[in-house]
């Protein structure tokens, strides 16, 4: 599953537990017509993934859903869900990196000679 919108938050990394368990969390707005601000976490190695991104940036965000279960001192069972980001994308309408931008004098040649009176060849 994905999620697209604009990142409104990057939360530093914190850490827990003697094992060092890591986890950073994300906020996005979608771009709907009711937007909806969409909390997803990312642990352990993928928290690094969120270094190179700003907010405000247009992101495409790769997810699961996760459901905790717990049981609380009263024995009831209660469920908790999670959106866990295991990839991130930025949205970007700029060009290809790899293709250098092509000036138009260069790409095409000039027609030469070009006259009203030039008949029309086309067979038809």
């Amino acid at each position: 599953m994905e999620v697209s919108g604009k990142i409104k938050l990057i939360d530093e990394t914190k850490t827990f537990g003697a094992k060092g368990f890591r986890k950073r969390d994300v906020v996005v707005v979608t771009s709907e017509q009711y937007p909806q601000s969409i909390l997803v976490e990312f642990i352990q190695d993928k928290c690094d993934l969120l270094d190179s991104y700003n907010v405000g940036q247009d992101v495409k965000i790769s997810i699961n859903i996760r459901v905790r279960e717990w049981t609380n001192p009263q024995g009831e069972v209660k469920y908790f869900n999670a959106i866990q980001g295991w990839k991130i994308e930025a949205m970007s309408a700029a060009p290809d990196s790899n293709v250098p931008p092509v000036d138009a004098s260069d790409a095409f040649e000039a027609a030469k000679d070009i006259s009203d009176e030039d008949p029309d060849d086309l067979p038809f």
